[in-house]
């Protein structure tokens, strides 16, 4: 499989970078963490400028026709900045209802989320359940032309403004997909209080909250999984970029900081911390690009390449950030630094859409069914 971008993917990720450095600057983003706000407004409306709400939708919708690729792409150099807005999960949403929404469903609702107006989120993971089909337990029960969502749903990202949320529900106790009016009544959103200052995640009750039947998407248990492996690998496209700029940062700091006459750099055991904290770097870029690329060409095993990057980079993102924050000292985790927000988005990034534990074992047994292939 070849690694190497192409021009145009190159292309994207340069004008990705220099829109973030140039308007979503660390100050800016420091300005932020204490507003309610899940959207800085500017920045979303550049992005929308530039393509990114539709870069993943059908070019029939006012879409670019982009894949998975393109998306990890945008969403690395999303982490690398710690830029906050719900590019991620309306991307999630989007690939969801072009794969399995109905014709008069994806005429509605791809045009507007192609164009920046309005967003979604995906409301799956429920409170003290993990992060699986199996933990999903809010209901869903068919009542005339609707049907009636009942449960609670927790750490839903930028729910808040969102236009529509994409609900994982049992009907008849199988998991289907909704897509609810985020305004509907017995709709309520509260934000909740996370460890990660540079985005917002939200509760979302659903209380009798009604759908009209047209709105449950066509795809059943396997295809929310293959939604769930998608969202993974957007997570370590997320975390990769977190752990690069740690890495940079690392770096810099090791170069400047003198002690004994000399940079602390030119010290044996930090040029080791150092390397090792660039091979998970490299590994978890290796391991990103190449789940993205196998499910962008539909090879068999992108299941499996899915959980394996996702269970290499949370591990990755905590040990980075462990070995960044021991080269930097205290100072690393102050306020005054810019250090510690990275610390924090590299931790939630870890456990967002299931922590390594979740999906070794998954990975696991996808290697143990009897049509696995080396």
């Amino acid at each position: 499989m070849n690694f190497e971008l192409s021009e145009e993917q190159s292309m994207l990720r340069e004008a990705s970078r220099d829109l973030l450095s140039d308007r979503a600057s660390i100050e800016r983003v420091r300005a932020w963490t204490d507003r309610d706000e899940d959207v800085d407004p500017e920045v979303w409306r550049l992005t929308a400028e530039l393509g990114w709400p539709g870069l993943g939708l059908p070019e029939e919708y006012d879409g670019a026709g982009q894949g998975l690729v393109e998306l990890a792409l945008v969403a690395e150099e999303i982490g690398r900045a710690l830029g906050r807005g719900p590019f991620t999960p309306t991307a999630i949403v989007g690939r969801a209802l072009s794969a399995t929404g109905s014709p008069e469903l994806r005429a509605e609702v791809l045009p507007e989320l192609a164009s920046g107006s309005g967003w979604a989120a995906w409301a799956f993971a429920e409170p003290r359940a993990p992060w699986t089909l199996d933990g999903v337990h809010t209901t869903a029960r068919t009542d005339g032309d609707a049907i009636v969502l009942d449960g609670v749903k927790t750490a839903v990202q930028d729910a808040g403004g969102s236009r529509w949320l994409l609900v994982t529900a049992r009907h008849d106790g199988v998991p289907a997909s909704f897509l609810a009016d985020r305004n509907a009544p017995g709709v309520t959103v509260r934000r909740q209080q996370s460890l990660d200052l540079t985005r917002s995640f939200h509760e979302v009750r659903l209380e009798g909250v009604r759908v009209p039947r047209g709105r449950r998407l066509a795809g059943g248990p396997d295809e929310i999984q293959r939604l769930l492996d998608e969202a993974s690998v957007l997570r370590c496209a997320d975390a990769l970029g977190v752990i690069g700029r740690m890495l940079e940062l690392t770096v810099e700091h090791t170069t400047s900081r003198m002690q004994f006459g000399r940079p602390i750099g030119t010290f044996q055991a930090v040029k080791h911390a150092c390397a090792d904290m660039a091979l998970l770097v490299h590994g978890s870029r290796a391991a990103t690009h190449y789940a993205a690329m196998t499910a962008d060409a539909g090879i068999a095993g992108a299941e499996r390449a899915a959980c394996a990057a996702a269970s290499y980079v949370a591990a990755a993102a905590g040990e980075v950030a462990a070995r960044a924050l021991q080269l930097h000292g205290g100072i690393g985790f102050t306020w005054e630094h810019d250090l510690h927000l990275h610390l924090r988005r590299a931790r939630a990034d870890s456990v967002l859409y299931g922590d390594a534990a979740v999906h070794r074992d998954r990975l696991c047994t996808l290697l143990r069914r009897p049509d696995a292939t080396p």
